[in-house]
């Protein structure tokens, strides 16, 4: 199958993507590996996505993008992307699980997934009460007691964050010492409703449907203990989801895709949108902002190298 759009990644993100191509009549195919929506479809409160003035669920959310990219003609396939290579006549070559597609363009937005704690209770209370999020979840919160485990600068940055909301945020860290920059550390150091847990490790979140607490392992003494809370925050590592790329685009000493402002790689006809992009917000709505962005140049980019619009047949 040949096609002028392929989009990896059905996240908010790919979705607007495959919404603004397909309305563009081109010809736009979807690739998802697993579910619509990717990590916000795990969110059971979506609350900070403009015009909805009440809270919408994650998955609710993804599924209505969808649908609106279909009505255009978006084609949503469900399997694996395996690598995308140059071929010839300025083509590449996308190989997935079901076979392969030629395309004109490629918008890498496969996100990134957050790295997990890997205890018991943790996959169970994601979306009520485990959450990798404090911009998107901190409002949930407000007046509870809650816990943050990381020690870098996305920990620190939410914990304070976090402190707008919660009445107590207990950052837990498996170390002595954070590795946060030092401005991050002083911000919260300073916020007295934050408090440090050192050499302290997860072992288990526990709850009966929503988050009741959890237990704690000291790393050096050995000795356990639990904690009571209603939020688990988890800030320990990202990883974008880009490995069919291999080394076919410029990537960040952290492996996220550098791109321009119009989500254009240093390979010509590729762009990369949402989580997978280096200095991502990590936003629903900046994720579609990207989105839209790289099928609005990606629609430009095929009118000029390979001619006038055609009617997709």
């Amino acid at each position: 199958m040949d096609c002028d759009v392929v989009i990896i990644g059905a996240g908010p993100a790919g979705l607007t993507a495959g919404l603004y191509a397909a309305r563009a009549r081109r010809c736009t195919v979807l690739i998802e590996k697993g579910v619509i929506g990717g990590q916000i479809a795990l969110t059971a409160a979506v609350e900070n996505y403009p015009g909805f003035s009440d809270a919408i669920n994650g998955y609710d959310l993804s599924q209505a993008m969808l649908k609106q990219g279909e009505k255009y003609g978006l084609m949503a396939t469900y399997t694996m992307a395996h690598s995308v290579e140059r071929s010839d006549n300025d083509l590449f070559l996308v190989k997935t699980s079901e076979g392969e597609l030629f395309t004109k363009t490629v918008i890498a937005a496969g996100g990134a997934g957050y790295s997990r704690l890997g205890v018991v209770g943790e996959e169970r209370l994601i979306g009520r009460g485990v959450s990798y999020c404090a911009t998107c979840d901190a409002a949930l919160f407000r007046g509870q007691e809650v816990a943050v485990v990381g020690g870098g600068d996305a920990a620190m940055d939410e914990a304070v964050f976090l402190s707008r909301y919660a009445s107590r945020v207990h950052v837990i860290h498996r170390r002595d010492k954070l590795r946060a920059t030092p401005v991050l550390q002083e911000r919260a150091f300073a916020e007295p409703k934050i408090d440090f847990m050192w050499n302290t490790v997860v072992t288990e979140v526990r709850g009966d449907g929503m988050v009741s607490g959890v237990r704690l392992r000291n790393s050096v003494s050995g000795e356990e203990s639990g904690l009571e809370l209603t939020g688990l925050f988890v800030f320990i590592g990202q990883q974008p989801n880009i490995d069919y790329l291999g080394g076919l685009v410029a990537m960040d000493e952290t492996g996220h895709v550098i791109v321009n402002e119009w989500m254009e790689t240093n390979v010509p006809g590729v762009f990369a949108a949402g989580d997978v992009r280096s200095g991502a917000a990590r936003q629903v709505v900046t994720s579609a902002g990207d989105g839209a962005t790289a099928a609005i140049r990606a629609d430009k980019y095929i009118g000029e190298k390979f001619g006038a619009w055609e009617l997709p047949s």
